[in-house]
């Protein structure tokens, strides 16, 4: 979620897109929620701060793809009677894009034994006769979230929009045994098959702090056996949300998750720090065991998001033969804010993933239809922007756009030296150092969701240090929004990763999609990712503006910026 604030809560996406080949859908259960006293006006609380191309339902409260017979599908635990957790049903919603999208009845309630108090997270596969099965957590007694796993298949597979789904008698299909804490054993995977077994993991903790996979085999997608060991385990905290997928070692293509490759990537949502970590290894089929390429840095390193970023869930998608991800973002406000705007929690847009070259990370990218949604463009091109300087970018609607810029980097020697200290914290380091701080070699960037007056803005930018004689510079990437609003008492971390880019080259590049409430960035290329959540008070629609700013010694060259107006698409009938 990209937040330490327990009452900042929200359900685990449900993220199912079912392919041809094998689906993924990821379902979000809720953290536990404070519930806030009192009230707050809605006339305080500005409809323009509601998204205008994230996924979101026309009201109330979400978390929540598939791919089948032309239509992508989204599932998303969704309270139909209010912007708080409870009363979830899996809602359902459809795409031919993935970003216009059309709301059909739910899919998925709680009306069985094994999920009679609550249907959680889950995945997709598409099974060898082209049948989508769904594997969900059910909470089958009350008070105690005893889990157990369940599946679910279309009542007629023959309707692309699977408009109905049923629940075989035999369910649960695996539950917890003696020594198993029943109370953290959820989020079934997209299952892949091998060797003549199916095989899925389930997130799990064993004893106060290992989080683990425990892998699942079946013959027949109905019986399924615990393995003695699971795939991999950690001193993490408990396991939420496991994603287990084979990347190719070259090019940006995606494979099914039954194909098989030199190098996986197994991603897990940590409860303790509720943020997304990933690891690049290997997989043995035989062994039935996944081992990281840096197990020192196993679950610390690297995440998906720097930001407000949880519970993702990727997919094979088997039209364009890529692999996409999709997040879930919490609102930064109260739940207070939350009834009085009547909507809460929004859906990242969707990102292609790959394999970076080195082999050592992923990089990540805004899927191309997004594109479509662009409209007027300005450009800016060679423009220099001297020390305490900033340059607004003018002649379109800033409040909802997409921001592409370049930056040539001069003056590498005024950087400033870095302090290993931070080598392992680089949220730490943005927020002593924040977009107002004066730096040697930055902050550099842009600011968002800016007022005229400069009262309010959200900072988007890269810094640079020195890191000792011989080695490449260190870059900062930061999202700070601590002045993007004036309204009293909101939550406003800084976010923040490090970029694995040789800037001595003297050149970066930063996207940014803006979207009323939300900043989604991608710094040098997608290897870095940072969202934020935020909430202007006076930046709204059209009183909105957007600049490059230099707050650093060293001057700093836009060698081509555009933005463009972003329309809105068909959103579920809002």
């Amino acid at each position: 979620m990209g937040t330490h604030r327990n009452w900042i809560f929200g359900p685990w996406m449900l993220l199912f897109l079912l392919q041809l080949a094998g689906a993924s859908h990821v379902v979000h259960r809720s953290l536990e929620a404070e519930q806030e006293p009192g009230s707050v006006p809605a006339s305080i609380v500005s409809p323009l701060l509601r998204t205008g191309y994230h996924f979101q339902p026309p009201r109330n409260w979400i978390n929540g793809p598939l791919y089948y017979k032309g239509w992508y599908h989204l599932f998303y635990q969704y309270n139909p009677k209010g912007a708080v957790w409870g009363n979830i049903v899996w809602a359902h919603s459809v795409s031919r894009d993935l970003i216009n999208w059309i709301a059909l009845e739910p899919a998925i309630k709680p009306d069985i034994p094994s999920d009679q108090y609550g249907c959680w997270s889950g995945s997709a596969t598409i099974l060898p006769d082209g049948t989508p099965a769904i594997l969900y957590t059910g909470i089958d007694r009350p008070n105690i979230n005893y889990q157990v796993q369940n599946i679910a298949f279309p009542k007629n597979k023959s309707d692309p929009l699977l408009r109905e789904w049923v629940k075989p008698g035999y369910n649960p299909v695996a539950s917890p045994e003696p020594g198993m804490n029943a109370t953290q054993f959820r989020d079934p995977t997209t299952a892949w098959y091998a060797d003549g077994h199916w095989r899925m993991l389930v997130g799990g903790l064993k004893g106060a702090r290992r989080g683990l996979a425990y892998l699942y085999r079946s013959r027949d997608f109905k019986t399924w056996v615990r393995a003695k060991h699971p795939l991999h385990s950690a001193l993490t905290g408990m396991w939420e949300c496991p994603d287990f997928f084979p990347v190719q070692v070259s090019g940006q293509n995606g494979l099914d998750t039954s194909e098989t490759s030199p190098k996986y990537i197994l991603k897990n949502s940590l409860d303790l720090t509720r943020y997304d970590y990933y690891t690049v290894g290997t997989y043995n089929n035989v062994t039935e065991k996944y081992v990281p390429d840096n197990p020192s840095g196993d679950y610390h390193r690297l995440r998906y998001d720097y930001g407000n970023f949880y519970a993702s869930k990727t997919f094979f998608d088997p039209v364009k033969h890529r692999r996409i991800l999709l997040g879930w973002a919490n609102e930064s406000d109260s739940v207070t804010h939350d009834k009085a705007k009547g909507w809460a929690g929004i859906h990242a847009i969707p990102r292609k993933i790959w394999l970076e070259p080195s082999g050592k990370q992923l990089l990540q990218w805004p899927i191309e239809e997004v594109e479509t949604l662009r409209g007027k463009p300005v450009s800016i091109s060679n423009k220099v922007v001297k020390a305490g300087q900033h340059l607004e970018v003018t002649g379109l609607g800033t409040y909802q756009a997409d921001v592409e810029v370049s930056f040539e980097v001069s003056g590498l020697e005024k950087a400033e030296a870095f302090d290993p200290a931070f080598a392992d914290d680089a949220e730490k380091l943005c927020g002593i150092k924040g977009a107002d701080v004066k730096g040697g070699v930055g902050p550099f960037g842009l600011w968002v969701l800016a007022s005229s007056g400069l009262e309010e803005k959200t900072s988007i930018f890269f810094r640079v240090f020195k890191n000792g004689h011989g080695k490449k510079p260190v870059v900062l990437m930061c999202a700070d929004p601590t002045k993007s609003s004036l309204t009293p008492d909101l939550y406003k971390p800084t976010f923040a990763g490090f970029v694995d880019t040789d800037i001595s080259t003297g050149k970066i590049s930063l996207r940014s999609l803006i979207d009323r409430s939300v900043v989604e960035s991608f710094g040098a290329g997608g290897k870095t990712c940072i969202l934020s959540r935020v909430y202007p008070s006076i930046a709204i629609g059209d009183k909105a503006h957007l600049y490059v700013f230099n707050n650093g010694e060293a001057d700093i060259k836009v060698s081509h910026l555009t933005a463009w107006e972003m329309k809105k698409p068909l959103m579920n009938g809002a």
